[in-house]
């Protein structure tokens, strides 16, 4: 698990990060649950910034719909980051695939 505020990793059972200092919400930790959908919708929809909208960031799904994922280039650059482990949501956690 990582801090939301600092990045640092932390204990899954932490309450207060070790970086920090803030308080650990434990509801906002890493989504690995999400990694496989968003990869999937990523590969699949990803010109059409389906990935975007379903982590929350809507302005660049829209942004992304309009310009078929930059013509490519900004859909394999955010699968890429997925694979890699780098892309968050819009809370900032960090939506790692298994």
């Amino acid at each position: 698990m990582f801090c939301n505020k600092c990045g640092k990793e932390i204990n899954d059972e932490a309450v207060v990060c070790v970086g920090c200092g803030c308080a650990i919400n434990s509801s906002r930790s890493v989504t690995e649950n999400r990694g496989l959908i968003t990869v999937l919708l990523c590969w699949f929809l990803g010109i059409f910034g389906a990935h975007r909208f379903y982590t929350g960031h809507t302005t660049i799904g829209v942004i992304q719909l309009l310009t078929l994922g930059g013509c490519g280039i900004w859909w394999l650059i955010d699968f890429i980051m997925l694979l890699l482990g780098n892309f968050k949501d819009v809370d900032g956690n960090i939506i790692k695939v298994i």
